[in-house]
This record gives structure tokens, sequence and C-alpha cells, in this order.
């Protein structure tokens, strides 16, 4: 999965000028779980600055949830569930590869992929359908078009169709 990034930012001068257009440079499509992917598009780890960065600020290894006042810009591709249903499915090497790109994250999974993140999520759905699900098994179908704002709540995602879905999410830290 490819996804094209144009970042401004501003000259010498003051003026506003193109950065980068190119294609994102740090995604990750799972081998574990086919169908899988996640795009970093952007991620600034604390609070945001205007000054264009010296490095590029996205990192394929590194955490996905920034710390407080700052941001992550993460499109997800959710595999179909009949993927991890399926006997060849391998839960331990499927953690390993999460813990690898996705290390925060990996921490806070639990094994029927609950989740709490200490962040703002503001998500849309861009392709597919896919279940959010929280803590009392109560669940809600999201389509294409449809937003959620998660506040730093227990969740899952579940894609209960044969096809991938896909979410764009923009993450901001929280404190305690």
């Amino acid at each position: 999965m490819t996804v094209r990034r144009v970042v401004t930012g501003t000259d010498g001068a003051g003026k506003s000028v193109f950065v980068s257009d190119g294609v994102v440079p740090h995604s990750h499509e799972f081998q574990t779980m086919p169908g899988q992917a996640q795009i970093r598009v952007w991620f600034t780890p604390g609070v945001p600055s205007s000054v264009t960065p010296e490095a590029e600020p996205t990192d394929n290894h590194g955490p996905v949830v920034p710390g407080p006042g700052g941001a992550s810009f993460v499109i997800v591709r959710y595999a179909p569930e009949s993927v991890v249903m399926s006997p060849d499915f391998d839960p331990t090497a499927a953690g390993q590869e999460l813990a690898t790109y996705a290390p925060d994250l990996a921490e806070v999974f639990e094994p029927d992929g609950m989740h709490r993140t200490r962040s703002v999520d503001y998500g849309v759905v861009l392709e597919g359908e896919v279940w959010l699900e929280l803590d009392d098994g109560a669940q809600v179908r999201l389509m294409p078009g449809d937003t959620v704002v998660q506040l730093a709540t227990r969740h899952a995602w579940r894609n209960k169709t044969q096809a991938p879905a896909t979410v764009a999410f923009v993450l901001t830290g929280a404190s305690a």
C-alpha cells in the first residue's frame, strides 16, 4: 500500500514552500497477517512546531502513539478477521512482528486485540467495513466516510468481511 505525502513549510524569507512531495517513506505490509498494513504518514512526538524538521520525523520501528501534545498520522489497513482465525495463523510470530513495527502498541495489545492507548484518536474509514468493539462487547459497524472520535477508551477493531478495510487515524497524545 503506497500513499503520496506532500509536506509544506516556510523558507528563510517566511514564504510558504513545498518541502517534499512523494511516497510516504515508512510503511509496512505485515507478513504474518496477509492484508494488514500500516503507513506512518507523519509523527510529532510532543508539542508541534512550525519549523520544518531537519530529518524525517517518521520511523517504521518507533512509537505510533505520541507524547502529550504530540500527534501521529497513521493509515491502517485491517486484514479480514478470517486471517487470524485461520489454522495457519501464528499469534506468536504476529506479536513479534507487531513489536518490531509498532512497539508501543504491542505493549498494550491483549491476546483478543483489545487495547487502550494514552491518546485521543480521530479516525475516518476510507475503504471497506470495520467494527469498533468496546469493553462490554458492544460493537458499531463503520463504513466508508464514517468517522470515530476515540477518547482513550479500551477497544478493538474487527474486520468481519473477506476484504481488507482501511482507516486513517490522527492520534493526539493525552496526559495521564
